[in-house]
């Protein structure tokens, strides 16, 4: 396996103060980060580029999160151990390996056969065990294990999911960004059973959310 070595390490520590100059506070995201050595889940070419704050190709038209989105929407989370989370869009796994690092029971939906093949391997392979991965359809979100106390969308949707409000527990949060060209990064908490309470924030890009029509 390839090695994460003490200039990796270094990198990642100059990574994570450029986390803390845009804002980001919350010592499990920022220990997750400085954690996980991101430069295994990307291509080998992008590899000497692998803790600049951008985005890259992973294959499949999808992209790996820079990583002040991934600790972004992590941070809006508010996770505590333990807690059981649906993530829609495994990608490379790098966010979910974030996720697992926090403390949380992980579901994670990916609907690219080539993306889900690597990430099944992956994982487990650098030590990160989520409960569960699942080749699907993410706007359908996983109903036979919900609800789930967090959701976490990490591809753009032109609206929320309505499956996907429907399998976030009351007192759950959902983070989804939301819009076509350039998403609003969205906060949605379940207040009762049929309440909920939206908080819209910044401004992000991302790949669309693509649903499965058959």
């Amino acid at each position: 396996m390839k090695q994460d070595t003490t200039k990796h390490q270094g990198k990642r520590r100059q990574l994570i103060a450029v986390l803390k100059q845009k804002g980001i506070t919350q010592a499990a995201v920022l220990n997750a980060i400085g954690d996980i050595p991101r430069h295994l889940f990307l291509d080998s070419s992008f590899v000497d580029h692998a803790y600049q704050d951008k985005a890259f190709p992973i294959g499949a038209d999808q992209t790996i999160s820079q990583p002040y989105t991934v600790a972004f929407q992590s941070e809006q989370l508010q996770l505590k151990t333990g807690m059981k989370v649906l993530e829609i869009g495994t990608g490379s796994g790098y966010q979910t390996a974030v996720l697992c690092h926090m403390g949380a029971e992980v579901y994670s939906i990916e609907r690219q056969h080539e993306l889900f093949r690597t990430s099944l391997k992956r994982l487990p392979s650098l030590g990160y065990k989520p409960k569960k991965l699942i080749f699907g359809d993410g706007y359908k979100g996983f109903p036979k294990k919900a609800p789930f106390d967090r959701i976490l969308v990490t591809a753009g949707a032109p609206s929320v999911p309505e499956p996907l409000l429907a399998q976030l527990a009351v007192g759950g949060k959902m983070v989804i960004p939301v819009g076509d060209t350039n998403q609003k990064m969205t906060v949605i908490s379940r207040t009762s059973d049929t309440n909920f309470q939206k908080l819209v924030l910044g401004d992000f890009r991302f790949v669309p959310l693509l649903e499965d029509k058959n």
